[in-house]
């Protein structure tokens, strides 16, 4: 049988709606443009007939002059591919419509399932979504077509310019952007319409594309950083909630209500279309509330006809992120976890939702949570752009000109002058990089050298031994360009300088570096990771962290003295790089910033050794009292490195106040003192002004004093917050009952400083007993509790252990150390028959999680 792969059927599954895409113009959201960079479905698109893909947020009326595959016939057809509810994808899809003319067919397709549209508490639709959705996109492009022929009929030279508003009973008044006016503006004229459309309708579908994907490799993937699940909700806002972006704490209060947040209901759907599209049979286990509540929607959502398709059964092991957030919290040995900390992600699009306005939404805090992208931009234009390129920038740039004046011949003169300023704008030494390192593109999961995925093979290796692979590869291509590079190596090692100078070698030529364009990638990334500005931060980390481990083992007194000296230092730096401006130093040490967050890992650490009964922290008063007043000096010495959620804009009060004292010292040392010694008529009238100077400084003192009331007041929030933190062991019911801890099959030092997965699948493979685990009886199951059991034909709850294919997926993300952790967990268990794909909401890095707990994206 053969091996599961998400790649492959991500792709399979854009094969099986070729004929709704052939002769097509496509427009792809942010989400699916993400998807689809990552599993290198472009050239599919182009097999497969598409005659164009544009952007769906950015669309623009020249998208229909772009044509792949060269076709004499207009385009009749278009489709669209949203990740993204319909309710908010809609007026951009109106847009689309609006600036295509002769489109006679309009698919839609979306990775929200139709009922979960239904069951989602912000969509306006109702139980036939999509039906509703196609009667609702015709009657508002139907008005829009009208007034558009009103107005032409007005005035054929004069473009249509006041604004449109679609408005329907469930649906909130979609207002069009100055961007969205200049698009009908440029498209309304009466020339373009087509003589033959003329009282023909359009025919709308809307259907479901369930596998838009992020896939890292064939058996690692994420969900799209700006889809709607996982921009969803996770948590409700209270006390054992930590960030709308994770789930909440699990304290075993799992609830059947309605307080279901909307986070947990898509991801439910999902997780259960997915399985369903690689025609797998899930036996669904759960470990944490809310993965409780997403393995029940999944199991409500079964039906006897799953059972008789001849699917192949897999275990589904749901996780929530709450149970470790240490691990992704630290700085790892991972090369994947590092290229991705260092390389320039993608930039968010500019998305306007849908806001619909109800007690429901209030009730259950659906703040979206903004995900980094997981598209990077890796940084050829360092080495295309040297000397070594051979790129002739004159000759490009006329022949773009050159375009620009044949494609627009019948616009006015200014107009082409405008243009071709344009082309020059592009075209200048520094737009040129940056369009060079745009086209760079990012990593793509299909990307293999003699049939072993990249990333898939790095995400089995640690820093030195990815670094080491990677210079393999470099070799081995330069061995079959026939090239050679006069650079010293030592085996079993890759350094910056190694790699730089095979990747120069093999770029030089073009044909060269277009057969080796991924190796080339990887090895720039990993140029990234070991430049000194990354790799010197993120070695002080790990430093700082297994200091607090070590502290951590010994008594609570050594961790708090430890995190306090690391408020201190972070401090010291801050200070040091105001005064001497010396930005070499100040990137290799940690910043406030960085010292925040390791605080919240010495709290974890603490919570974990030093765990305490009560609601108060880990540490005594004393030790707390040091480590707050640490926090507040840090702040009021660089208020500007501190612009944090929880201080709520008071950084800029602190930064004035700084500056006002500062001013007055500089005042108070460049008066000369024996000035008073000469007794003016003015000199004696300030006698009596001394009243008034009192009160100033008595007026300033009380606001300085305010000032940092206020300051300890949201420090103090701070602190509850870490004490939350703090206390994940003791509410977290597996982890309170210690079913991680040591073990008598799992001792030793490696166990204890692995992270969670590794030691669930360790005590799963090994069928030992987890705490918390539950088990969701599937279809068959059900069937034998509530019919044939009664006759003594029970089933037996059936073990993970026994499943040949098993899918962990962690809702609230994953990282690169932990798949590598998993991937060791599985090849010490003896397993080779075992099939593992590892899943989660995003890809988190340490700045990641920092956004998530104290960041913009917290409920602090």
């Amino acid at each position: 049988m053969a091996l599961l792969d998400v790649t492959k059927s991500c792709i399979d599954s854009i094969k099986q709606i070729s004929e709704h895409i052939k002769d097509a113009i496509l427009y792809l959201d942010s989400g699916c443009t993400e998807s689809f960079q990552l599993i290198g479905a472009f050239p599919v698109l182009l097999e497969l007939g598409v005659r164009a893909v544009c952007s769906l947020e950015n669309m623009s009326p020249l998208d229909s002059v772009v044509d792949w595959n060269s076709n004499i016939d207009p385009m009749r057809k278009m489709v669209v591919m949203t990740s993204r509810l319909l309710s908010d994808a809609h007026r951009y899809i109106v847009r689309c419509l609006s600036a295509s003319y002769g489109i006679r067919h309009c698919a839609i397709f979306t990775s929200i399932s139709e009922i979960a549209h239904s069951a989602y508490t912000d969509s306006p639709l109702g139980p036939d979504a999509f039906h509703e959705y196609e009667t609702l996109l015709l009657q508002d492009y139907e008005e829009l077509v009208r007034k558009r022929q009103t107005k032409s009929r007005q005035s054929e030279d004069t473009g249509f310019q006041k604004r449109l508003t679609f408005e329907d009973d469930g649906w909130s008044h979609l207002t069009s952007s100055k961007e969205d006016t200049s698009t009908f503006e440029a498209s309304s004229s009466g020339k373009d319409f087509y003589k033959e459309d003329v009282g023909q309708e359009l025919v709308v579908s809307v259907l479901h594309f369930p596998m838009i994907l992020c896939p890292l490799s064939p058996r690692v993937f994420v969900l799209p950083s700006e889809g709607s699940v996982a921009e969803a909700c996770l948590s409700v806002e209270h006390e054992d909630s930590l960030s709308p972006g994770l789930p909440p704490i699990g304290t075993g209060s799992f609830s059947d209500g309605d307080d279901v947040p909307p986070g947990a209901i898509l991801t439910a759907h999902l997780i259960y279309h997915l399985a369903s599209k690689m025609d797998l049979k899930m036996e669904i286990f759960s470990l944490g509330d809310l993965s409780k509540n997403v393995g029940k929607l999944m199991t409500d959502m079964s039906s006897l006809y799953d059972v008789g398709r001849r699917k192949r059964t897999a275990g589904l092991l749901l996780v929530d992120r709450t149970f470790d957030l240490l691990t992704p919290c630290c700085h790892g040995d991972s090369l994947v976890d590092r290229m991705f900390s260092s390389l320039p992600r993608k930039k968010r699009t500019a998305f306007y939702a849908h806001i619909k306005g109800s007690q429901s939404r209030a009730k259950l805090g659906s703040s979206s949570v903004q995900r980094s992208p997981v598209e990077v931009q890796i940084p050829l234009a360092k080495i295309l752009s040297e000397e070594d390129s051979k790129l002739d920038d004159s000759r490009l740039q006329g022949n773009i000109e050159a375009f620009l004046r044949g494609w627009d011949a019948y616009n006015s003169s200014s107009e082409v002058v405008d243009l071709v300023y344009l082309s020059n704008k592009i075209y200048s030494e520094k737009s040129l990089s940056s369009e060079i390192e745009l086209l760079s593109g990012s990593f793509v999961s299909t990307e293999n050298f003699r049939g072993t995925p990249y990333m898939e093979a790095l995400l089995d290796r640690r820093m030195k031994d990815g670094t080491v692979l990677i210079k393999k590869w470099l070799q081995e291509a330069l061995r079959q360009e026939n090239l050679t590079v006069n650079v010293r190596s030592r085996p079993g090692s890759a350094t910056k300088s190694e790699l730089q100078a095979m990747i120069k070698a093999l770029a030089k030529n073009q044909s060269s570096l277009v057969r080796n364009r991924g190796i080339i990638q990887f090895a720039t990334a990993a140029l990234a990771a070991l430049d000194e500005s990354h790799s010197a931060r993120w070695d002080a980390f790990i430093s700082s962290e297994k200091m607090l481990h070590v502290s951590a083992g010994d008594t609570s007194q050594s961790l708090a003295a430890q995190i306090g000296d690391l408020i201190n230092k972070s401090c010291l730096v801050g200070s040091h790089d105001q005064k001497t401006r010396k930005m070499e130093l100040s990137s290799r040490l940690l910043s406030f910033k960085d010292a925040l967050l390791l605080t919240v890992t010495g709290y974890i650490l603490a919570g974990e050794n030093f765990p305490t009964s009560g609601s108060g922290g880990p540490f005594s008063w004393q030790e707390e009292h040091f480590l707050k007043e640490a926090i507040v000096d840090a702040i009021f010495e660089n208020p500007s490195e501190a612009k944090f959620k929880f201080l709520h804009g008071l950084p800029e009060e602190l930064e004035a106040n700084k500056n006002r004292i500062k001013s007055e010292e500089s005042k108070e040392a460049s008066s000369d003192p024996l000035d008073i010694d000469d007794f003016d008529d003015d000199q004696w009238g300030k006698w009596g002004d001394e009243d008034a100077d009192n009160n100033d400084n008595r007026e300033q003192q009380y606001n300085d004093m305010q000032l940092k009331l206020e300051l300890q007041d949201r420090v103090d929030n701070l602190f509850k917050f870490l004490h939350k933190v703090s206390g994940l062991k003791r509410k977290n019911i597996p982890l309170r009952d210690s079913a991680f801890g040591s073990d008598s099959h799992f001792h030793g030092d490696s166990y204890a400083s692995k992270g969670l997965l590794y030691k669930l699948l360790m005590k799963v493979l090994a069928k030992s007993d987890v705490p918390g685990l539950e088990y969701h009886s599937s279809t068959v199951g059900r069937l034998f509790k509530s019919g044939f059991g009664r006759f003594g034909l029970g089933q037996a709850k059936p073990s993970l252990a026994d499943q040949n294919v098993i899918l962990i997926f962690v809702i609230g993300g994953i990282n690169g150390l932990e798949v590598h952790e998993a991937l060791e967990a599985l090849s010490e268990s003896g397993r080779p028959d075992l099939e593992l794909i590892l899943g989660g909401t995003t890809l988190l890095t340490p700045a990641d999680m920092f956004d998530l707990l104290l960041g913009d994206s917290s409920y602090i």
